[in-house]
């Protein structure tokens, strides 16, 4: 009972933290629009790195990534820490320098504002924010799943698997309903250090009580030959290649990195963030899924609908340790999904609720509609959560992960075609992105094959957004409104 009382001491007490970081915050904020969805452009160097670094590193990373090396081996450091630091680096300078100049010059603050506006279209901007919303909501739900697996396993089942969704979730909207994008960027700085420090100690504290790094890897060899190969089984080039891809190009699309392009103070801001990106993403890949790898020599056995990271932790640290370690993930997870709430409610407001609704309302009214929709919008994927995440067994983080990444890769490609190419038009970029969309949504919910001459389906639904925006792009006429010059490029 009292290691019970430790281990909910810490992780209510670094709840708590945050939330004081969200009201400070609201102190600061101006309460316009772009102040509370982009803290008015003015982030610096450190704040932009550790406000996408904690964005993305969630319950994704503490909990699928670690269960996935605990199933096939090691190697998943490669899809995710080199090849997608490397290969989102490229995008973020490729996509996010451009979304910068063109967002400061006409004060965008969503993607759907942005290509609605250069293509004078409302159709585009109510599909990309559609799209976006659609693939937003597993995606929120994943972290609530995250977090009450992440408690029932810390506790023993002591915390059922409820009340750990509705924790995170509370914390979650009380802190970004009140404070806009600055308070969650501020907040996850201090996550992204946070959780930093504490997987990089809980790779020390293993490798210490496991008699170190060579024989904790030895032991995962013994037990699992297939670990010490690089590639087979599950680990195919095909595989490794075509998760890199999808997953860099989905996390280019993803509304809560996406709006990130807007929002740094300075071009030289986003050079020393991209320029530092892989380094970061090395930092908290590499630890996270060598324990999950470890794990498997030191024969930890993880029960249906348990994580790996919580299981070792347990065993092998004392529980305030292990506590601190899960506080950790549920900064990680807080991280990903107080920005996602963030950007849904930016895309509900300014994409759908403003044109198709209300285009007159007032700054003030549309705050306040943002902070219900945040609400909302949490409340429904923890209901959604009690349902797929009580009984889900070890992959379902990482499928539910997956279509997300997917869903938004789709939207990758058309946008480059309209940041750089001027003969864009409206109709090449709905038919482009509608038609990639569709497919995909068909083969994740219909018994379709996943693969196409070994390589994912998700792949090929890319491919077909670039040939379909391409070749109706060319037979179609741009409307007399749309403005290629806005994007810097001319109408050809």
């Amino acid at each position: 009972m009292a290691d019970l009382g430790i281990s909910l001491g810490v992780v209510v007490g670094y709840l708590v933290v945050a939330l004081a970081i969200g009201l400070v915050a609201y102190r600061l904020t101006d309460r316009s629009a772009e102040d509370y969805y982009l803290a008015s452009r003015s982030v610096g160097t450190v704040v932009l790195l550790f406000t996408t670094f904690a964005t993305l590193l969630s319950a994704f990373t503490f909990f699928g990534g670690p269960n996935l090396a605990f199933a096939a081996g090691p190697e998943w450091i490669l899809v995710m820490g080199l090849m997608d630091g490397i290969l989102f680096a490229l995008l973020w300078y490729a996509i996010g320098y451009k979304q910068w100049l063109v967002g400061k010059a006409n004060g965008y603050v969503t993607l759907g504002e942005m290509l609605g506006d250069r293509f004078d279209s409302t159709a585009l901007r109510g599909l990309v924010a559609g799209v976006s919303l659609l693939w937003l909501f597993p995606y929120v739900m994943l972290q609530q799943i995250g977090a009450g697996q992440a408690l029932v396993g810390l506790t023993d089942g002591a915390v059922p698997y409820w009340a750990g969704a509705a924790l995170i979730t509370v914390f979650m909207v009380a802190y970004v309903g009140l404070s806009g994008l600055r308070g969650v960027a501020w907040t996850d700085t201090l996550q992204g250090v946070f959780m930093l420090g504490v997987i990089w100690l809980a790779v020390g504290w293993i490798a210490t009580v496991g008699g170190g790094v060579s024989a904790l890897t030895a032991g995962m060899t013994d037990a699992a030959p297939g670990f010490a190969a690089l590639g087979g089984g599950l680990y195919s080039p095909q595989w490794m290649i075509g998760t890199a891809v999808v997953i860099a190009f989905g996390v280019a699309a993803f509304p809560q990195v996406n709006q990130r392009f807007f929002m740094a103070d300075r071009v030289e801001t986003l050079k020393r963030s991209f320029a530092l990106w892989p380094v970061l993403v090395l930092l908290l890949f590499v630890p996270a899924f060598l324990l999950g790898s470890w794990a498997v020599g030191l024969g930890i056995e993880v029960p249906d609908g348990s994580n790996v990271l919580p299981v070792l932790l347990t065993e092998y640290t004392p529980a305030w340790f292990a506590a601190l370690v899960i506080a950790g993930a549920l900064a990680a997870m807080m991280s990903s999904s107080d920005s996602m709430l963030l950007s849904g409610s930016s895309y509900f407001t300014r994409d759908l609720y403003r044109p198709f609704v209300a285009p007159d309302a007032s700054d003030a009214r549309e705050g306040w509609v943002a902070r219900v929709g945040v609400a909302v919008f949490a409340g429904s994927t923890f209901l959604a959560s009690l349902f797929v995440g009580s009984g889900g067994g070890l992959d379902t983080l990482v499928t539910l992960g997956d279509t997300a990444f997917g869903g938004y890769a789709q939207l990758t490609i058309p946008l480059l075609l309209a940041l750089y190419w001027g003969g864009t038009t409206e109709w090449g970029m709905i038919a482009g992105v509608g038609s990639a969309e569709a497919v995909y949504l068909a083969h994740v919910f219909l018994p379709m094959p996943t693969t196409y001459l070994t390589w994912d389906f998700a792949l090929w639904c890319m491919l077909l957004s670039l040939v379909v925006t391409v070749a109706v792009s060319t037979v179609t006429a741009s409307a007399p409104a749309e403005n290629a010059e806005k994007f810097g490029v001319g109408a050809d």
